[in-house]
């Protein structure tokens, strides 16, 4: 923790929530909408599942990396805290929330559900939960809280 109280680090990690939730939120919701449209022009099966899985994943590396990289200088510019920039990272939750955005529509249309209704709310919390629960634990682990 070096020379700063517990304390600001718990306030400071706290100010960082609203951006990584709002990150993960709008990349798999961007990832559901994308897999909605394609079915509804009948570009995406059910079978497609692993080949949209997969492509996902390799998007959300790329758009993970450069937003973790813009996000990691700014904080340790303003903060100069090598170790809070390592671990507010957007990476996870980008790729997180890319996989799991894709899976509820497809899901949904394999039983006969109208994938547009489940998409958002189920993707909005697996994503801000397993996000949290990532940030936290890096916070732990990096820190030493």
């Amino acid at each position: 923790m070096g020379f700063i109280p517990f304390i600001t680090f718990i306030v400071i990690l706290a100010a960082f929530i609203p951006m990584l939730m709002d990150t993960g939120e709008n990349a798999g919701s961007q990832s559901a909408t994308l897999v909605i449209r394609g079915m509804a022009l009948g570009e995406i099966a059910i079978k497609d599942y692993f080949l949209v899985i997969f492509k996902e994943i390799r998007l959300s590396l790329i758009v993970g990396v450069v937003l973790a990289l813009v996000n990691f200088l700014r904080i340790w510019l303003f903060n100069n805290d090598i170790l809070l920039a390592m671990t507010v990272s957007l990476l996870f939750a980008v790729v997180l929330a890319k996989t799991v955005g894709c899976t509820p529509p497809i899901v949904a249309r394999k039983f006969k559900i109208d994938p547009a209704i489940m998409a958002a709310p189920i993707i909005t919390t697996i994503v801000g939960v397993l996000s949290l629960l990532v940030y936290f634990k890096l916070a732990v682990v990096l820190l030493h809280l």
